[in-house]
């Protein structure tokens, strides 16, 4: 076997088109009604909607959901990775908190 080997080299293009950009988790809260309208945010504006409006869905449809099973939830906290949902169900919708999580001390 001879020492010497081929190495190819590739060229990475970071402006690749369908390529989507890593954005930093948001932090901030929101409030929605009971239809999961967005009433009010603070919550970045670069922060899609759709993601807000997918996490207020999953937040709205948790509390009767438990309520169904008799589970008196009132309050809820999701870690997922980094990210951090905290929720709080009021009369006539919920509140929710965004922020990133992390386990250092």
């Amino acid at each position: 076997m001879s020492e010497e080997s081929e190495h190819k080299m590739a060229v990475v293009n970071s402006k690749r088109k369908g390529v989507k950009s890593i954005r930093r988790l948001p932090a901030g809260s929101f409030s929605v009604d009971r239809t999961g309208r967005v009433i009010s945010s603070t919550v970045p504006q670069a922060f899609p909607y759709d993601l807000l409006d997918n996490i207020a869905v999953g937040v709205l449809q948790t509390f009767p959901s438990a309520q169904d099973t008799e589970l008196p939830l009132t309050e809820f906290c999701v870690v997922y990775g980094g990210f951090k949902i905290s929720a709080r169900e009021l009369k006539g919708g919920a509140i929710v908190f965004l922020s990133t999580f992390s386990m250092s001390k």
